[in-house]
């Protein structure tokens, strides 16, 4: 029995180390966006600051990325920023891969 309970033991562990690193990497690729975006809509370096932390709030609204790319394309377009959904995107495919690289080495 101890060797099955040492088991289970490490799997929950890992588990929650995964779901730990996944928020993080999710919440560094949203800061990273949001200074994207911020930088595109020309903001002050203090702006630039609160806006990436509006971006990182912005993704609890809801499940999914969807929070995110909506308050993105809405502060864009209302900055004047030409851009579209796929651009929004592809940054945030971008911003995942290089948030990924930071925190896994």
């Amino acid at each position: 029995m101890t060797t099955f309970d040492d088991r289970e033991r490490a799997e929950e562990a890992k588990f929650s180390h995964d779901a730990e690193m996944q928020f993080r990497i999710q919440a560094r690729r949203n800061r990273l966006l949001g200074e994207w975006a911020a930088e595109r809509m020309n903001l002050l370096p203090a702006e630039r600051e609160a806006y990436a932390k509006a971006v990182v709030q912005a993704d609890f609204e809801e499940a999914g990325d969807e929070d995110v790319i909506r308050k993105l394309l809405g502060d864009l377009t209302s900055a004047g920023v030409e851009t579209d959904e796929a651009e929004v995107r592809a940054a945030l495919e971008n911003k995942l891969v290089e948030a990924r690289r930071a925190l896994m080495g």
